[in-house]
This record gives structure tokens, C-alpha cells and sequence, in this order.
């Protein structure tokens, strides 16, 4: 049986954090590219040459042509130009857009057709316009935010209950960005809400902080975002794929009528398997949960507006 093969489009920090967990844990075939030249061939020989003493079989190439990626069954988006401090990821728009549009171009051009997982900000808007350049079905189309976003809070918590994180489960829904809604009643440990284990001021602060977790981490580098977590919530996505393992995990995707909610990509709880989205999860929200979610999509609603397609 062929192993599977992922093309990860963007031989940075992220992409290329992203294709090492990918290869350390055995699960799949890469192809990295990049539009500079022998950045992307030296990171996969560099990560190909673990192989030995990681005692994995997963092999990497690395090219400089998107089209290479014809037979990958996953393609993952994080080329882009990185957020600077003080820099919104709206700021990026414009740029970004006609990234990601050579890229699904360059797909369409060798009749490529695979599920497509953006990364790239601002994620939620580049979401919504690979959806529209490559006209795939929407399951088949998706952004990582929500994964991401959820394991920061996730960690925030249990940095403060002082529990292992493998205890917890968060819930972060909405866009990836400032008004990203973090969701208290549905984050867990050990099946216990964590509304009653800490106090409304407690969790306020929790959620406020895992909406600048990016930011925060921007801040300290100076010159670059982050991409040990944002690598590993695509590595756990691209998994969730290839595996089938119907895993529920918030991202991305284009709403139809959900959360009463429509033409809009925002994040919400999916099951993840083969062919992509099998399912987007329904939640009982409060109304102010449920305005807070609307609130958010209503931003990414105005930047796809902006959209130079």
C-alpha cells in the first residue's frame, strides 16, 4: 500500500515544523516547497537525514514548483508574509490573497484536487478565498485556527489550575484573530467546566489571554510569530485526515445556514476525517455566546469583502 503523501507549501517556520512532527511521527510522505531557491530542498534533506536515528520510514522532498504536489491527498497553505508587532493580520490581506491564489492556481493547473488546509492569516478570509479561486467542495477546504487557539487555552489552563493539559478539553470558536470567542462552558477538566473551578474574573482573564496568544508570542520574538503549536495543530489535523479518525476539533469552514450563519468561514467544531469535514458539530450556545460567534464572523464578513480575487 502507497504511503500517503502531503504537500506543506511554505518552507518556513511553520511549514517546516509542521512536515518534521509530520515525518517524526511516521505519518505521511512530504513534499515541502518554497519560492526560494534550495530552502526547501536543504530543510527536507536535513529532515530526511533524521530518519535513522528517529527509526521512521517517512521520506521529504523539497521543490520550488506547487505543482509537484499533483498526488498529495493534503495540501497545506502556510505561505505568507509573518506578522510584525503592531501588525493586525487584516494588514496582511492584500498580499497574502495573491499568495494563496498562485498556489491554488498552480493545483488547479496539474488537475490536482486535494483537501486543502489553510494557514495562512488573515486564516479565516484566505480560507474563504481558496474556496472560491479553487471552487472545491467545502468539506474539502479548511483553516487550522481553531486547533490552535484552543490548545493555547488549553495550556493557559492548566498553567493555572496547576493539572496536565492532557486533562483538558478547550473550546475556542469564531475567527482567528481579536474576537476569537474562547469558550468557557464547553473547556473541561476531566468532564468538569471550568466555570466551576475558577472564578468569572479567573476565566475572563484565561480567554482574554488566549486571544492575544499570538500576539503575545510576536511580541517576545520581535521578527517572527509562532510555529512549534501552530506545526503541531496542522500535524494533528493532517492526522485526524489521513487516519480517519473522526476527530472533533474546531476549524475553519464555509457556514451554510450553521449557527445561523451563512457565506461565511469561521471556526466551529468539525469531525475531521477521510475526505476532510464529515461533520460540522452542533452546540447549544448561549445568547451571549451566540452573539459573541456572530460578532466575530461579522469581521471576517467585512475583510472578504475586501477580497481581490
Amino acid at each position: 500500500m502507497a504511503r500517503p503523501k502531503v504537500g506543506i507549501v511554505g518552507a518556513g517556520n511553520v511549514g517546516a515544523s509542521a512536515a518534521f512532527m509530520l515525518l517524526k511521527n511516521d505519518v505521511c510522505d512530504v513534499v515541502l516547497s518554497d519560492i526560494v531557491e534550495g530552502l526547501p530542498q536543504g530543510k527536507a534533506l536535513d529532515m530526511s537525514e533524521c530518519r535513522q536515528i528517529d527509526t521512521h520510514d517517512a521520506w521529504s522532498i523539497g521543490t520550488n514548483r506547487v505543482e509537484e504536489m499533483r498526488d498529495c491527498s493534503v495540501v497545506v497553505i502556510t505561505a505568507g508574509v509573518p506578522r510584525k508587532p503592531g501588525m493586525t493580520r487584516e494588514q496582511l490581506l492584500d498580499i497574502n490573497t495573491g499568495i494563496v491564489k498562485n498556489v491554488c492556481s498552480a493545483l488547479k493547473s496539474v488537475g490536482a484536487a486535494p483537501i486543502l488546509i489553510v494557514v495562512t492569516n488573515p486564516l479565516d478570509v484566505m480560507t474563504y478565498a481558496a474556496l472560491k479561486i479553487t471552487g472545491f467542495p467545502r468539506e474539502r477546504v479548511l483553516g487550522m485556527a481553531g486547533v490552535l487557539d484552543s490548545n493555547r487555552f488549553a495550556h493557559f489552563v492548566a498553567e493555572k489550575l496547576q493539572v496536565s493539559p492532557k486533562d483538558i478539553s478547550a473550546m475556542v470558536m469564531g475567527s482567528h484573530g481579536d474576537t476569537m470567542v474562547a469558550m468557557p462552558r464547553f473547556t473541561t477538566v476531566a468532564g468538569i467546566p471550568i466555570t466551576e473551578l475558577l472564578s468569572k474574573e479567573e476565566v475572563e482573564k484565561l480567554c482574554a489571554r488566549t486571544a492575544n496568544g499570538g500576539a503575545e508570542i510576536v511580541n517576545y520574538l520581535k521578527t517572527g510569530s509562532a510555529y512549534y503549536a501552530p506545526g503541531s495543530a496542522i500535524a494533528a489535523m493532517v492526522e485526524a485526515i489521513l487516519h480517519d479518525s473522526n476527530r472533533v476539533m474546531p476549524c475553519s469552514v464555509l457556514l451554510r445556514g450553521e449557527y445561523g450563519l451563512n457565506d461565511v468561514v469561521v471556526g466551529v467544531p468539525v469531525k475531521l476525517g477521510e475526505g476532510g469535514v464529515k461533520q460540522i458539530v452542533p452546540l447549544k450556545l448561549t445568547s451571549e455566546e451566540d452573539a459573541a460567534l456572530k460578532k466575530s464572523a461579522s469581521v471576517v464578513a467585512e475583510n472578504v469583502k475586501l477580497l481581490k480575487l
